[in-house]
């Protein structure tokens, strides 16, 4: 078995048989129809969840910092800030599923939230037992994927609320940096190309430039600089091929 010093332990959360975590789920309703908040907050509470409902996506954001949901079901036609500001302003700090509830059905409305940042689509008028189901298949996904740590020598990486601790010190990171930083420390000593990290990490659909990775490898760099020669971990640029998270042999 390798050191701890040279290599990362993962930790998960604990998981019940169904697959998602045995914790009580925190559902957060933004609608201001309070008709259908309440049917789903209804048959949110009989699952045994935690459930709050807000009329319009500014309470959302307010609400969202202190409740702190598992997932998030967004109503797109609202007062003050519609369901598509909301879901791109949660997109900023959070990768919370979110699954956008609306009347317009129509293909162009679906592929504009689902590119918008949201996870899932239901039609107005839905059936609420698919809703509910359709809460327990994105909340298993997200915390099967992402409810991770990674432990290393100074360091700490805590992908559900994407936070890094470096030297006792916790840093919020952007969304894509962590992600980056998750993806390296993952596979220690392992080379990626650029194009290689644009696809795991940004996705098959990615069509920017490469030099986003240096762009992104340079300011996480600058957050976990260290004057110290023998720290037991590096973010190294292979010259001609990419990048690795190396863990040195001492």
């Amino acid at each position: 078995m390798c050191e701890e010093r040279f290599y990362c332990k993962a930790v998960f959360p604990c998981f019940g048989k169904d697959g998602y975590s045995m914790d009580k789920l925190k559902v957060m309703i933004v609608d201001d129809d309070t008709n259908i908040a309440q049917l789903i907050r209804l048959y949110a509470e009989k699952e045994g969840w935690v459930t709050t409902c807000c009329s319009n996506g500014i309470q959302a954001i307010q609400e969202f910092n202190r409740f702190m949901p598992d997932i998030v079901i967004l109503d797109i036609m609202m007062p003050q800030m519609d369901g598509w500001e909301t879901c791109r302003r949660i997109r900023e700090f959070s990768k919370t599923p979110i699954i956008m509830l609306s009347a317009k059905g129509e293909t162009f409305d679906i592929v504009s939230g689902l590119d918008m940042g949201a996870d899932d689509y239901i039609v107005k008028p839905f059936e609420p037992k698919i809703l509910i189901a359709k809460i327990r298949a994105n909340t298993r996904r997200i915390k099967n994927d992402d409810a991770r740590v990674l432990v290393y020598p100074d360091l700490v990486i805590e992908m559900d609320n994407y936070k890094v601790i470096f030297k006792g010190v916790a840093y919020e990171f952007p969304p894509k940096e962590i992600e980056l930083l998750f993806f390296l420390a993952s596979n220690p000593n392992k080379v990626f190309t650029r194009e290689q990290l644009l696809e795991n990490v940004w996705g098959f659909d990615y069509f920017g430039e490469t030099r986003t990775i240096d762009v992104h490898m340079k300011r996480i760099r600058s957050k976990l600089e260290d004057d110290n020669p023998n720290r037991a971990w590096e973010l190294k640029t292979v010259w001609g091929v990419g990048y690795k998270f190396e863990v040195k042999q001492v």
